[in-house]
């Protein structure tokens, strides 16, 4: 679907004043306009605000200036640079597109609309937005922002959510967009949503498209978009354990997919009991229970218990190299543990390898030290 309306248009034409006086022209992303930075921007993007994101798009552009060189670039690299971004399939997919353009592409990020969108972790409004910067091409767009803005002015019912509301909203998009300037107008569109058409208080008296937006019209903005529809989300429980040794903390990486999915952890367990059997298979008698905290996905809460003991290393596991990896279901939470830990991770001087947020938190309150917990004994 492309784009359909005119720079006469009366929504365009407000919405492009409007931007030509107040939107954002120089964004990192902004400036010489690449395929590869306007890529890597829109992904970062995804469900993330501009402020959080320019400093990792500064890091990561550094790191990586060009597809091939993240291409060639271990996954632990690129998933350490992505520490605390968050949602950290982005990076995955992001990699692994990156080795596509490399492999069928010669490096060369195609152009085609349907190739773009077949890249992993490349959606409809993604491919849109790319191709509509970079080459001005007249593609729609849709992300959060965009959905807001045409859900308020046309006073979309629906969670957009839905197919049927999704659908109608991909042509009031399609109908609105100039076939001209469409690389401004989306623009203009995401900054609208991100500056003036907010989730809660709007400024609707700063907005260009206020005099005939129906939801200003009719004081009904907390209506638009509809909510999603609430769920209870389910709760689960993980022991964490914080295995010290010399001023080192043991770590296991996950497998590459699922949640966490290649990140480093600590070794975890489905509950107490059994994370204290592993103590006493390690000749362990002291633990300390450090102060529990929930992190909360998009579909569940995680309750974590961080315990800590002092580990003592035997011969037998000085010459072992190899990395446990946990095997992970996704639905049930659920994971291994290796018999022996073999990755030893030093805070003082750490790898380049992606972290879990909750494991960095971690990590930083064992540097500081400041856990005065009365030993327990197994």
């Amino acid at each position: 679907m492309l784009a359909q309306s005119s720079i006469q248009a009366p929504f365009a034409r407000s919405v492009l004043r409007w931007y030509d006086k107040y939107g954002r022209k120089n964004l990192p992303w902004q400036k010489n306009k690449t395929f590869y930075q306007v890529w890597l921007s829109e992904v970062m993007l995804q469900q993330t605000q501009v402020s959080t994101v320019i400093p990792y798009f500064e890091r990561f552009i550094d790191a990586f200036p060009t597809i091939n060189v993240l291409a060639d670039a271990p996954l632990d690299e690129v998933l350490h640079l992505w520490t605390g971004l968050g949602y950290y399939a982005r990076a995955r997919n992001l990699h692994k597109a990156a080795q596509t353009v490399r492999d069928q592409y010669g490096g060369e990020f195609p152009t085609d609309f349907q190739q773009v969108w077949d890249l992993t972790g490349v959606g409809r409004s993604t491919a849109g937005a790319i191709l509509s910067s970079v080459l001005n091409a007249p593609y729609p767009i849709l992300d959060g922002n965009v959905k807001r803005v045409l859900s308020r002015y046309f006073t979309v019912e629906g969670w957009a959510g839905e197919k049927k509301t999704e659908n109608r909203l991909w042509r009031l998009s399609a109908e609105v967009t100039p076939t001209e300037r469409a690389a401004d107008f989306n623009q203009a569109m995401m900054d609208l949503g991100a500056m003036v058409c907010t989730r809660t208080k709007p400024k609707c008296g700063l907005c260009p498209l206020s005099k005939k937006c129906g939801a200003t019209l009719t004081n009904s903005w907390e209506k638009y978009p509809a909510k999603k529809p609430k769920k209870q989300l389910p709760e689960r429980e993980s022991y964490f354990l914080i295995l010290a040794q010399n001023g080192k903390v043991a770590l296991e990486q996950r497998e590459q997919s699922g949640i966490w999915g290649g990140l480093y952890c600590f070794p975890q367990f489905e509950d107490k009991s059994t994370l204290l059997q592993y103590l006493q298979q390690l000749g362990i008698r002291e633990y300390q229970e450090w102060s529990a905290f929930r992190h909360t996905f998009s579909h569940f809460h995680l309750d974590i218990f961080p315990i800590y003991a002092q580990y003592r290393q035997t011969e037998r596991d000085e010459n072992r190299s190899d990395w446990k990896k946990i095997e992970e279901n996704g639905a049930d939470y659920k994971s291994t543990i290796s018999s022996t830990i073999n990755y030893w991770y030093d805070p003082e001087n750490p790898d380049q390898i992606g972290l879990a947020t909750p494991v960095k938190n971690l990590l930083t309150e064992f540097q500081k030290g400041q856990h005065y917990v009365k030993n327990r004994i197994l």
